[in-house]
């Protein structure tokens, strides 16, 4: 199995990162695989499928890079750039545009030693070329453009909700409870060791490298380094977050209890807390508050005490609210 050695400082100073790039490449996974998680995936990947296909058989070469890039055991490092966050206490994180520039300056030598890494061996003869960078990032932006972009506010509500509940349970039950299940293959050894996925890879010390953990929400996953400064993770946000908001209200729910009160009714089908239901609808905590509490004296809901966190859930009456709806 492959592990990473982690120091007592490298964990302490380790960071959740939310990256427009790593949602833009994992959104390309699943548009040149042509493979859904989950009905909401696969909803969008039937809207955007048919474009994304005409324009590689548009452009063959570039294709050809993307494939070669997206190979089935290992990503191309060309398109995996660890994040740079912001400096602790900082407010802005790093522009979709900032971490694009970093795949189109890779010079053309190391381009092509890594679709050949990826590959596992020589490049086809189109690809000795020096554009590779370029078309590759071409591709990641004409993605994020076209696919990630119009639905970016709500994918970040859910992605910035799944970094609250992953550093809910590192506060309640430590690395292991954060870090376990993150990604098949992960899970915390004890003894600062870190598997990270099932294969026979020899272990890497990290040294004072700086951490990082990195949701996206398709169902994809990889590893990413700018060696020896940063390490990271990239995994797939829980299956309640992920598809969160693409499911619309049942018109008679919402004409029943409000739109915005039946959207937080239809979330609560996993336990969630006041902040990430604030995160995942997009509503003010003021109104959030009020529909959890008539939610709760209508008897369609509950709550528990988590750590320091308050969990609502649906009870048996809100279920049967939501399913008689449709």
């Amino acid at each position: 199995m492959g592990w990473w050695q982690v120091s007592a400082d490298t964990l302490a100073g380790s960071r959740f990162v939310v990256s427009p790039l790593a949602e833009a490449v994992a959104s390309l996974l699943v548009l040149e695989r042509a493979t859904a998680a989950h009905p909401g995936e696969r909803a969008w990947l039937e809207a955007h499928l048919p474009a994304y296909r005409r324009r590689a058989a548009g452009d063959p070469v570039t294709a050809l890079v993307i494939r070669a890039a997206l190979a089935p055991r290992w990503i191309a490092d060309l398109l995996t750039p660890a994040p740079v966050p912001a400096p602790p206490g900082a407010a802005r994180t790093s522009s979709f545009a900032e971490e694009l520039a970093r795949i189109r300056a890779t010079p053309p030598g190391r381009a092509r030693a890594e679709l050949a890494e990826a590959l596992r061996g020589p490049l086809p003869a189109a690809l000795d070329r020096d554009d590779l960078a370029e078309r590759a990032a071409d591709t990641v932006e004409w993605v994020w453009t076209h696919t990630v972009l119009p639905d970016w506010p709500r994918r970040r509500r859910v992605l910035e909700a799944d970094v609250l509940a992953r550093a809910a349970e590192l506060g309640r039950g430590g690395w292991a409870a954060a870090l376990n299940g993150m990604r098949p293959g992960v899970r915390w050894l004890g003894d600062s060791r870190l598997q990270i996925n099932t294969f026979d890879n020899p272990p890497r010390e990290l040294g004072r490298a700086q951490l990082l953990f990195v949701p996206v929400t398709p169902q994809q996953s990889w590893v990413c380094w700018d060696v020896p400064r940063r390490y990271g993770l990239v995994y797939p946000c829980s299956g309640a977050l992920s598809g969160a908001g693409r499911v619309p209200v049942p018109e008679a729910l919402g004409a029943l209890i409000g739109p915005a009160r039946a959207a937080v009714l239809l979330l609560l089908a996993s336990p969630l807390s006041t902040t990430q239901l604030v995160a995942l609808t997009g509503q003010g905590l003021g109104s959030v508050g009020r529909h959890l509490r008539i939610l709760l004296d209508a008897g369609l809901v509950r709550r528990r005490r988590a750590g320091r966190s308050v969990l609502y859930f649906r009870t048996e009456a809100g279920d049967g609210l939501v399913h008689s709806a449709g």
